[in-house]
């Protein structure tokens, strides 16, 4: 059951960006949402909750040039992959838009299935990319380095593959409880023959490295038959009390 992933699709056509809404969702691992101009885009990337994966964006909006936008949020530290979609086809476009930031140009009209094909490329690349930092707690994490980072400590905490990677499922599930066999499948492999002894074992030792009193789970918290992630949670705020 893999987590879908929250794109943001900055267009001002509505039936463009409907189509894009229908066909990210049949792709059955996206969660898509819409901004219909660059303002709408600023204030969902602002929001206090707002977490996309991708963006995919028009150069001519109402309100400005996807291309200055795209410039200016890289600026302001947004790291994830962008697609900019746009009619201007000259080699010039292309290079001023990558020269921006982006990640790719797609021009329009564009087959969707090659646009679905390279969404899929890039987040792949992003995902496994120095680049992809997440805040858990009071850590910084980095999976690609398989490490997180207490930096108010200048400590650093150096994780295995396993480790990583149900850390990073648990971030992607949003504080949702992740069932105990769906974090097993994901982690492991569905083929895989670990059981959920093996599972356990890994949240005890992460406990041990992550947690300020590991006997007293904050972070890393058993929850309806599974684990979940409070990644907002730090050593100031106290905690919910785990079920388990």
């Amino acid at each position: 059951m893999a987590l879908a992933r929250p794109i943001l699709i900055i267009d001002d056509d509505r039936a463009l960006r409907e189509t894009l809404v229908e066909q990210l969702r049949a792709e059955g691992d996206f969660e898509p949402h819409e901004a219909d101009s660059l303002a709408a885009a600023e204030a969902a990337l602002a929001g206090g909750a707002a977490r996309f994966d991708a963006l995919l964006l028009d150069v001519s909006l109402p309100d400005g040039d996807g291309r200055d936008f795209t410039r200016a949020i890289r600026e302001k530290g947004v790291k994830v992959p962008i697609i900019m979609l746009t009619g201007a086809d000259t080699e010039a476009d292309t290079i001023k838009g990558l020269d921006s930031g982006a990640n790719d140009y797609v021009i329009k009209p564009f087959r969707l299935g090659e646009l679905m094909a390279r969404l899929r490329r890039h987040l792949a690349i992003f995902d496994n990319s120095d680049d992809a930092v997440f805040s858990i707690g009071p850590y910084t994490f980095r999976p690609a380095a398989k490490l997180l980072l207490e930096v108010s400590r200048n400590r650093k905490i150096r994780l295995t593959e396993k480790e990583a990677a149900i850390l990073k499922y648990l971030y992607r599930a949003e504080g949702k409880p992740v069932p105990r066999q769906v974090l097993l499948n994901e982690v492991w492999g569905y083929n895989s023959a670990v059981t959920t002894h093996t599972l356990e074992t890994h949240i005890y030792r992460l406990r041990q490295k992550v947690e300020p009193d590991p006997s007293n789970a904050r972070l890393l918290v058993t929850e309806s038959g599974g684990y979940k992630l409070n990644a907002n949670w730090t050593p100031q705020q106290g905690a919910p009390q785990p079920t388990g």
